[in-house]
């Protein structure tokens, strides 16, 4: 297993080389990221390469026997670039370029940006191919989907337009032009968007369709490079996991295996639901174990900074990955930088590059996980319940969010994903091109954008014995984003045993608080609970009531939630947002009932458990993510890895405590 940090030797001197390399040796460490924001270094004036400065560190690192991972640097133009080729910065939407001197300000179109960046590639991949430690690549940093509004990117836009709809005839019918006028004659008189909130919603999905296949395009180009050149090294990338503008499935594609950056420690401790699901949505990337290529090392931040991780956070945080399919982990960084915007940002050194406490906690778990390795190895998270993550719907729901709040799908998803992390059940979050019969119980939150074929495989899933659950706005838009002609649920009402005819956001106070409608849980789920931002009218046709309304009274007739059971499966509705996380728990634990979905472990409150398998092998890992020592009941008679003692009825763990039990 690979562990260690990303390392920058040209922000020290040589003479801290040989230190840094042997307290890293000593930690336990055997991988360094290099070069992500090196080009002016390796290439200090245009044509000129220069990689001496590399090829030393190199050579300190594998006298410690230290791998390399080479970051293409391209996230970062140097000054040459920007003074002699003004065009490679982004435009803004007022017609001026951005100011060079930051990060991430290129334009993609841009001819001479992507001829540079094949150049710097290419002479990188020729020159490290044979370098003994290196052993793989990293494609830029942090692909984000910036936007550029200059004439060439509109230009290109227009091409992309033409090879996807052919004709304007059939765009104009697809956006539903005849809106307001804007039939389109001409692709030249089509806009960028530069207001999202008032364009025409399919230009604007469009637009946010081309910025994605730009990144997805330029990553193409360099990985296309280092295939050719070091066929015998790794190509991944480091993805922001819910970062929304950019499609990573499409652009993870051509990769060995994606990676992620995870940042979970900032405000006050809590359970780090967020991180987990960020794990599980990357392993969904390329449906296989993932890396960690920047990981909390301390407190983080540019102009303020967040808080210092407590003793054991960061261990518990490597853990959490580790459980959730992580086969590789570096930390960002190895030591907090003493110049540039990054001052704030602390690695597992302070300022003064003295190895202290985070560095041995970082040391402890460097060593644990080396020798769990050949236990972890061919292992991987095998999950009964997806959660369906469609960029479309998730772009469209950002262009119009239909109500107060919305903007944020990650919100939508933890209403579902939490309540299963409580449970101690393992997910898997998965494209709508995925196969769904793979699992027992398919949730799909807040579907926006339902092509009819996608419909159709969701009524299938369910007819052949699938529980599906989906909730408010499922439905309503085509893949061009209009709105379909049927009412909602449109192709699911058979599933979902359901009609909406109406429905309305809530917003505003009434005497200073929330305006906010009250629900009555009825069967499965007892109590009173509160209906927040949106609600759907439902009309149950076929369906059972699991929630009505008790406030106000023209909802009496309607239902909150339904059940229904349809050919071989189950299809559930939730027409509201519900502010209790209770409402979700009982929801959840019906629908796994119904599924016939259970967990090794039922863990108590900020307990997380979750099970890695294969080649005959079965570990569960049991986390504390709380600031009291816990008891969990766990299964008996099986050695417990990291102390290595055997298994009672229970295990206690301290805060930030972490347990791996062979199953098998």
């Amino acid at each position: 297993m690979y562990i260690g940090v990303d390392y920058y030797p040209e922000h020290w001197t040589r003479e801290r080389w040989g230190t840094d390399a042997r307290l890293m040796q000593e930690a336990g460490f055997n991988v360094v990221r290099l070069s992500e924001f090196a080009w002016s270094f390796m290439e200090p004036e245009e044509g000129r390469f220069d990689f001496s400065l590399f090829d030393e560190a190199l050579a300190v690192l594998a006298s410690r026997g230290i791998s390399a991972i080479m970051g293409t640097p391209t996230a970062v133009m140097p000054a040459w670039v920007a003074r002699k080729y003004p065009e490679t910065l982004a435009m803004k939407t007022d017609g001026t370029r951005k100011v060079w001197g930051v990060r991430k300000n290129n334009c993609f179109t841009s001819g001479a940006y992507r001829l540079l960046s094949e150049r710097i590639t290419r002479a990188m991949a020729e020159h490290f191919a044979q370098a003994p430690n290196v052993i793989g690549w990293q494609t830029d940093n942090e692909f984000g989907a910036q936007v550029c509004n200059c004439p060439t990117c509109r230009a290109d836009f227009h091409d992309w337009l033409r090879a996807k709809y052919r004709s304007l005839e059939v765009l104009n019918s697809a956006w539903g032009t005849h809106f307001w006028g804007h039939l389109y004659s001409e692709w030249a008189e089509i806009p960028l968007p530069d207001d999202m909130s008032s364009h025409n919603p399919g230009l604007c999905l469009d637009w946010m369709r081309y910025n994605s296949w730009l990144n997805v395009r330029f990553q193409h180009d360099q990985v296309a490079i280092l295939r050719a050149l070091c066929p015998g090294q790794f190509v991944t990338h480091n993805t922001m996991s819910f970062h929304l503008p950019l499609n990573y499935y499409d652009l993870c594609e051509e990769l060995d295996f994606a990676s992620w950056d995870n940042y979970p420690v900032w405000g006050p401790p809590e359970v780090l639901y967020n991180s987990a699901a960020g794990g599980d949505l990357v392993r969904g990337f390329k449906g296989k174990n993932f890396w960690i290529m920047e990981q909390t090392a301390g407190p983080g931040g540019w102009s303020t900074f967040g808080r210092n991780p407590r003793p054991g956070e960061i261990r518990l945080v490597s853990y959490q990955q580790v459980a959730h399919g992580c086969d590789g982990l570096l930390w960002f960084r190895w030591r907090s930088c003493t110049a540039g915007r990054e001052q704030y940002w602390h690695g597992l050194l302070g300022h003064d590059g003295k190895a202290l406490r985070r560095y041995r906690e970082a040391a402890q778990t460097a060593q644990e996980l080396q020798r769990l390795a050949p236990e972890l190895d061919g292992t991987t998270v095998q999950a009964e319940v997806a959660i369906l993550y469609d960029y479309d719907s998730i772009w469209a729901e950002n262009i119009q969010p239909s109500f107060p709040g919305n903007q944020l799908f990650q919100q939508a998803l933890s209403r579902f994903y939490d309540p299963l992390f409580r449970a101690g059940v393992n997910v898997d979050i998965i494209p709508a091109s995925a196969d769904f019969s793979k699992y027992a119980l398919l949730i799909a939150p807040e579907l926006y954008v339902l092509p009819d074929a996608l419909a159709q495989r969701l009524d299938a899933y369910v007819r052949a014995g699938g529980v599906l659950i989906t909730d408010v706005r499922t439905g309503v838009k085509t893949e061009t984003n209009l709105c379909h002609e049927r009412t909602l649920p449109g192709l699911l009402a058979d599933a979902l045993g359901i009609t909406i005819e109406e429905y309305e956001a809530l917003s505003g106070t009434v005497d200073g608080k929330p305006f906010v409608y009250q629900v009555n849980g009825r069967q499965i789920i007892d109590g009173a609970f509160t209906a927040t931002g949106y609600v759907d009218w439902v009309t149950p046709q076929g369906a059972e009531v699991l929630a009505g309304y008790s406030f106000p009274w023209h909802l009496a007739d309607f239902a909150a939630a339904t059940r229904h059971h349809y050919g071989q499966g189950w299809g559930y509705y939730v027409g509201t947002v519900v502010a209790e996380a209770a409402f979700y728990d009982a929801l959840l634990h019906d629908a796994l009932t119904t599924a016939g979905v259970t967990s090794l472990v039922a863990p108590p409150p900020g307990v997380e458990v979750s099970l890695r398998c294969g080649n005959g092998k079965r570990l569960l890992f049991v986390l504390n993510q709380t600031e009291e020592p816990q008891t969990v009941t766990v299964p008996a008679g099986y050695q417990e890895l990291l102390s290595g003692t055997t298994t009672t009825e229970t295990i206690t763990l301290e805060r930030s405590g972490v347990a791996v039990i062979k199953l098998a």
